[in-house]
Formats: structure tokens, sequence, C-alpha cells
């Protein structure tokens, strides 16, 4: 497949690439195989090309101007010297200083504009957001089921640490990338302007340095040259394998620098902070636990090995310098070209060990990476297992009386989550009445909240199934299928934008509409409050003029965006938990009006809130062990619903008078 040919395809690794399995044992940070370093490192090209192609075009030319100047004014300054050193003819020297200055002119004004257009191609934030994007785009299309599970947002969560330690994954490609194309062309040019050092002949007359012709002594010194010019990025690798294998040092460094470093700042955290002076309890974390501390792991690593294999690295660039100065005056002093190429050969022959160098290093580099790449494609491997039809969901006029609505049955349904042998559901057979009022209710634990993720198609049943309109909903549409639900989840989200957008869950919205859903709700008071009405902006993350709301406010904005989507079911999960009591009276008097015809599913913890509710569901220990209306369940002297309703009851009974 073509880098250019699938974005998807290069982040899911349906046509590329996949991640082999890593046996428990096997760290993130083991080096990775030749092979496999190469195809991960490809992989990674994909998903950029899709991402910013300018940025590897822009950066291409760049690279290959800035590298290949400095050896054209390098031949040409030669020239010059020699010219100098030798005839002295003016014209000759006349011509060559004025292309010498018309290049050097030429070529500064065409890297100082694609030095520009590199920076706005390689902005460090905008790259940041188009790695967020590649992360995200997984999130969002991921069953739920791996998206809620533990071991994804592990690995999400060590992408991001690996990240943020020395840019890590898909971030360090990029740097590798620049680094290799630029050693790439630095070896090219090199190369072009060193090999006329080694053929050029030292001639007959020099004595006994005629023997720097001898072929064997040519392939000794390029052999020597070589040996030396690797030598030095092996030893930068070497040291820099330290800073890899610190890598799970590093990402709990930095969960602890996130956490206790940022912990004054945190609004939500600030009154205990103040009143149990928690600040000393951070500083002491960060000054003396810290991994980054003078005497941490890291730090006596960097004292130690690392930095010593870096000066080892460093002297043995300073001996290849002195070895190329060496051999090039020696052919220059025994005759084989003139004054002036001392300088060329000097230069180039440097320039490509530093080249040769680079290029090794940023192999090295790309190496040391992939083992990083693993964790991320690891992510982005990850599979989608629900079946997903291609029934489209009828559309129906749910509103209209006498229609055939949608009508959802669970038949004989269990769960068990993900990794766990214990039921969460189990032998669970139901149908909703178009129209009905339900109220699930139970303990902690009982099976409630896992219901609704069956229900929403969040999950799938381990056993039974669930039908719509007769039809297992394995077989529709995934989206099509949750569209007909509207959820008031108990831990729902408002986002800093206008209130209006907030309720439409889009930018354009029908005015008139989000404004009546909001008076349902209850929240038409507070609405005619606002300064830009639908326009407020809420909180102040992005609006000095923002307001910020309270939670029951929140809860009414909640239950106005699940009404303005006009889905069939409506479900509510503890939709007045937040509310006062008056507030909670009014929007259960006013209930029939808010849901209209749909279908609502209402989950509680308050009993005396569900006896509006045309059915009531008990659950227990993962199964329906009660269902009926509130005067039924109640009368059932022996049953769950009598027990946890008397259970409440006596909070709000009346104490009897005491004797005076």
């Amino acid at each position: 497949m073509p880098a250019c040919s699938s974005f998807k395809a290069a982040i899911t690794g349906r046509e590329e690439y996949r991640m082999p399995k890593r046996s428990a044992h096997k760290k993130q940070t083991d080096k990775v195989p030749l092979k496999e370093a190469a195809a991960l490192n490809w992989r990674a090209f994909q998903i950029w090309w899709e991402l910013s192609p300018r940025f590897f075009i822009s950066t291409t030319l760049f690279a290959l101007v800035s590298v290949l100047a400095p050896y054209a004014e390098l031949y040409l300054s030669a020239l010059i010297l020699n010219e100098l050193s030798g005839a002295r003819d003016p014209q000759a020297l006349l011509r060559l200083a004025a292309v010498t200055l018309a290049l050097a002119a030429g070529l500064a004004l065409l890297k100082a504009g694609l030095s520009r257009w590199k920076n706005a191609c390689s902005d460090w934030g905008i790259q940041w957001f188009q790695r967020r994007s590649v992360y995200t785009q997984k999130l969002l299309s991921m069953d739920f089921s791996k998206m809620d599970d533990a071991h994804t947002h592990d690995l999400l969560s060590q992408i991001r640490q690996n990240d943020q330690w020395s840019g890590w994954g898909l971030a360090r490609f990029l740097w590798n990338f620049e680094e290799g194309l630029t050693a790439v062309l630095k070896v090219g040019g090199g190369i072009a302007l060193t090999v006329s050092l080694f053929t050029l002949p030292v001639p007959a007359h020099a004595g006994e340095l005629t023997a720097l012709n001898h072929p064997l002594f040519v392939v000794l010194v390029i052999g020597l040259l070589l040996a030396v010019t690797f030598l030095a990025p092996l030893l930068a690798n070497k040291a820099e394998r330290y800073w890899v294998e610190a890598a799970g040092q590093a990402k709990f460094g930095n969960r602890c620098f996130n956490f206790f470093g940022m912990f004054p700042f945190d609004r939500e955290r600030a009154l205990d902070l103040r009143i149990y002076r928690q600040e000393r309890f951070c500083i002491k974390k960060l000054m003396t636990e810290s991994v980054f501390c003078p005497g941490s792991p890291i730090a006596r690593v960097a004292k130690g090995p690392m930095s010593a294999y870096r000066a080892l690295g460093a002297a043995v660039s300073v001996l290849f310098t002195g070895l190329v100065y060496v051999f090039v005056c020696l052919k220059a002093w025994a005759g084989a070209f003139g004054v002036g190429s001392i300088a060329q050969y000097v230069g180039a022959v440097t320039a490509l060990s530093g080249g040769l160098s680079d290029l090794v290093s940023a192999l090295g580099s790309m190496r040391n990476n992939a083992a990083f790449l693993r964790t991320t494609f690891e992510f982005l491997d990850i599979p989608n297992e629900m079946y997903r039809g291609s029934l489209p969901v009828e559309k129906r006029a749910f509103c209209e009386k006498g229609d055939n609505e949608y009508e959802i049955e669970f038949r004989n349904v269990g769960f068990q989550y993900p990794g766990s042998s214990q039921w969460a559901l189990r032998h669970v057979s139901l149908k909703f009445t178009a129209g009905e009022r339900l109220a699930v209710v139970g303990r902690n634990g009982s099976g409630k909240t896992t219901f609704i993720k069956l229900l929403c198609r969040l999950y799938d049943p381990t056993e039974g199934e669930i039908l719509l309109n007769g039809i297992d909903i394995r077989k529709y549409q995934y989206d099509e299928y949750q569209s007909i639900f509207s959820v008031v989840f108990q831990d729902f989200q408002l986002l800093s934008v206008p209130l209006g957008e907030n309720v439409a869950a889009r930018a354009a919205y029908d005015l008139a509409r989000a404004e009546a859903c909001l008076e349902k709700a209850g929240f038409d008071g507070r609405l005619a409050e606002l300064p830009e009405g639908l326009d407020t902006c809420l909180y102040k993350d992005f609006d000095e003029q923002g307001v910020e709301i309270s939670g029951g406010e929140a809860q009414k904005i909640a239950l106005a965006r699940a009404l303005y989507k006009e889905a069939p079911y409506i479900v509510l999960d503890e939709p007045t938990a937040a509310l006062d009591p008056v507030a909670e009276f009014e929007v259960y008097a006013k209930f029939d009006e808010i849901v209209e015809d749909k279908t609502a599913i209402y989950i509680s913890h308050r009993l005396s809130s569900c006896r509006f509710c045309s059915r009531i569901l008990v659950f227990d220990q993962g199964g329906i062990v009660q269902q009926g209306s509130h005067e039924q369940l109640v009368a059932e002297a022996g049953g769950k619903y009598h027990a946890l309703w008397h259970a409440q009851a006596q909070y709000y009974a009346k104490p009897e008078a005491e004797p005076v």
C-alpha cells in the first residue's frame, strides 16, 4: 500500500504491519529487531504523511538547500584559493567571486523562504494537536467496551507519558526523520567533494610520500576514518539507551509531577489544601522523593555511564578531525593538489563524517523509538469486536399516537464484564411498552447501570438477546440504533461553550426549540437572567463574561439537551440528584409534560421519586427480583422494594412527641 493511501488503514493497521502480541515479561524498552523497527517507523511515516504531507515536502527542500549550499560555497572558495596560489588571473578571480557572491545571496534568500514555510508546517502546537487527533479518532471509533477497559487507558497513559518524557513515539519520529534526511544529504554532498581526495595521485617526484597512492593505504585510511566515524554515534546511542531504559521511572516521575506539582492550582482541591496545609506534603514529595532529584537513579546514571559514553564519543570525534588534517595535509605537501583544495577536502571530509555520524545516530534513535511506537500501535491496533449490522432503523414519528412505535425486548439476557467471572446481569427478560414510564431501582452493584449500558448497546450481552421491533439489535446500523436514545448520565459533562450550543450539542441549532427544552427542564427563570441568553458562555475558560452555574442548573441543562435530541427513548440516571427539594418537586410535577410521548426510563436511589412511574423494576444481585407499580410493590411485605422503601421512609417520618 502506498504511503499516502489511507489514513484510516495506517492508524488501524488493517492493511499494514500489525503489532505482534508482547509476552507478559517483555518490557516496553526491550530492543526492537531491525525488521520490526523498520516496519514501525514506516507505519509512523504513513500516519504523518496523511496528517501533514507539507511537513515532509518543506523539510526536504529546506534540508536540501541548507546542506548543499555550504558545499557549493566550499567548492567555489577552494577554486578561488587555488587561483590565488596559482595563476592569479584577475578575470578568472572576478568571475569566481561574482559567482560565489550571487550563489550565496540567492541561496540565503531561498533558505530564508523555505525556513519560514518549514517552521509553519512543523509548528509544535499543531503537531501536538495532530497527534492527539490520531488517538481521539481511535477512541471515538472504538467499541465502548474496549474504550471502557482499564488496559486501553493504561496504554493511552503510557503514550502520553512517553511523549511528555522526551517526545518518544510519533513526535520523535518527525525529529528522527529530519535528522536522518539532513544526514543523508550531508553524506551525499561530502562524497561528491571527497572522491577526488583519494583519486588524485601524489606525483612520482614526491619520494616516500608516493606510498599514499597505494590502494592498500587508501583502503586503510578510509577504513580508519569510517571506524572512527561510526564509533562516535554508537557511543552516543549507547548513552541514549540509558535514557530509554529510564522511561518507566520517568513516566512515574511525570505522573507525580503532574499530580503534586499541579495540586495547588486545582480549584476543586483548594479548600482541603488550605485547611490541611497539604502543600507541605506536595513539596516534600516533589523535592525529596521525585525521580528527577539529584540523588535519583536517573541522576546517577546521567552522571555516571551516560556522561562517560557521551564524553568518549566527543573525544573520538576530535580524534577523527586530527586524522583528516594529517591525511589531507600530507597529500597537499606531496603535491597531489593545491593549497586551496585543503580547505575543500578538510571541510568535505569533516562534513561527510558528521553526516555519517548523524545518520547512524538517527538510525539508532529510530530503533530506540521503535520500542515506544510499539505501544502507540498496540493502542491503535485494539480491534473492534462488536458486530455492526447494516439494517437501517426505520424512522418513525413517535409523537404521533397510533403509530407503530419502537418496541424493545430483553430476552433472557445475561452479561459478564470482560475479564470477570461474575455475572453483572443474569436471566433478565422484559418488554418496554411504547410511552411507558419505567423506574429502575436497587442497591449499588445490583445491575442498574449495566442494564442501561446494554440497552444503549454500549456493551453486547454475554448471553440472550435484545430485540428492537422483533429484530436483534446487532443487525442494525450501530449509530442509527443509538440515535433512538437520549441519556442524562449521572456524570454528564457540559462544555465551556454558549448555553444554546450545550443544549443542541452543535454550533448551528434551532433557537426556539432550545428555549422550549430549557423551559420544560425548569431552566427558563435562570435563562431570563443571563446577559446574552442562549449565547451566554458557560464557565469562564474561554470567556471572561461566562457564567458559573450550580450543579442543579447544570442538571437542568443536561435534561434540556436530552429533550432537544427528540429521541423516542429518554434515559434519566438520577436526574434530580443535584436539585433542591422544591426544584425536584417541580420536575416531577410536570414530568409527563417533559417527556411527552417518549418512553422514559428513570434510574434512582430515592424511591419517593419513583411514584409517578407506571412500572418499577427492582434489581438485586444482577437480576430483576420484582416489578410493578409503587402501590403493588409497597404492599408486598416480604419484598425487596418494601424493605428499601421503609428503610428510606424512616428518615422522613415525624418523630413521636417526647413527654414533658
